[in-house]
């Protein structure tokens, strides 16, 4: 039950890090060369679902987490 807790974790790792890399960041450098920094943008398409399966991979990483340390 352990190692397959074990494997699990290991794949949402990799998941959660993936679709962190993935996000694209607002702004950047634009507002230092003069750029709208002030406006405020929604999430729209897949940027908006990417931002939703990251919270739920935080989610399921957390839930293993204490699921691993519940049953050792």
């Amino acid at each position: 039950m352990n190692n397959i807790l074990i494997y699990a974790l290991v794949i949402v790792d990799v998941l959660l890090v993936i679709s962190i890399l993935l996000q694209q960041r607002e702004g950047g450098l634009s507002t230092v060369f003069g750029g709208e920094g002030a406006v405020y943008r929604q999430k729209r398409g897949l940027a908006r679902g990417l931002h939703f399966f990251t919270i739920g991979l935080v989610v399921i990483f957390a839930a293993l987490s204490v699921a691993i340390i519940f049953f050792q």
